[in-house]
């Protein structure tokens, strides 16, 4: 019985570590998510199912905030298009979702759709050690106020994640910080936002990396 027992147990373990390194694959091909879309490609199971990797929609940004994917974000998201806002934003143009040759990107209305939703990150955010205003100043959609005391804060339902914030952020261009590259402010996916919690990413000691 207990020879039984030991046979039993380690079967168990190895059918666990067996399910674990195909959870570990999934991920592996298909990424943990998040990842801020352009314009129109906010499904992400229809963008990465139309999605041929010709790299038109950033030839035609005039903005480049749009980039690529890495194998990191999952082999499966490789190469699709993703936002990055240290190099531009996003002015809802149009014009990369009229390059799409296969429809990846579809429709959207920067009224009502959502790219993603802006975060203040209280570590890194100047405004928190010194005075500064530049986010408030360039939002295009009022999004951004500050408190009683010059802190930003972000209305979510305003925001539509269009990056102008963290692209002007001057956090690592005119104070020094220790590692990384996440700006005072940063833009997150909308299910990501969701997922984390406001109380969460809004919070000072768990931040967006």
């Amino acid at each position: 019985m207990a020879d039984y027992t030991r046979r039993a147990f380690l079967g168990f373990t190895a059918a666990t570590a067996a399910l674990a390194g195909v959870g570990a694959l999934a991920i592996a091909f298909a990424g943990e998510g998040g990842l801020l879309r352009p314009p129109g490609g906010q499904d992400e199971g229809a963008l990465v199912a139309a999605c041929v990797k010709c790299d038109r929609c950033r030839s035609a940004c005039p903005t480049n905030v749009v980039g690529v994917a890495h194998v990191e974000d999952g082999l499966l998201q490789a190469r699709t298009p993703v936002l990055d806002f240290h190099k531009g934003y996003c002015d809802f143009c149009g014009k990369c979702q009229t390059a799409c040759p296969t429809g990846a990107l579809g429709s959207f209305d920067p009224q009502r759709d959502k790219l993603g939703v802006a975060v203040v990150q209280k570590d890194r955010c100047i405004a928190y050690f010194e005075g500064c205003v530049e986010c408030e100043k360039a939002c295009p959609y009022e999004a951004i106020a500050l408190d009683d005391v010059g802190h930003p804060v972000i209305d979510a339902a305003k925001c539509n994640g269009c990056g102008v914030c963290e692209n002007v952020c001057p956090a690592l261009v005119y104070r020094s910080f220790a590692g990384g590259s996440r700006r005072g402010v940063v833009v997150v996916a909308p299910e990501r936002y969701e997922r984390l919690g406001r109380t969460t990413v809004e919070g000072e000691s768990e931040m967006i990396v």
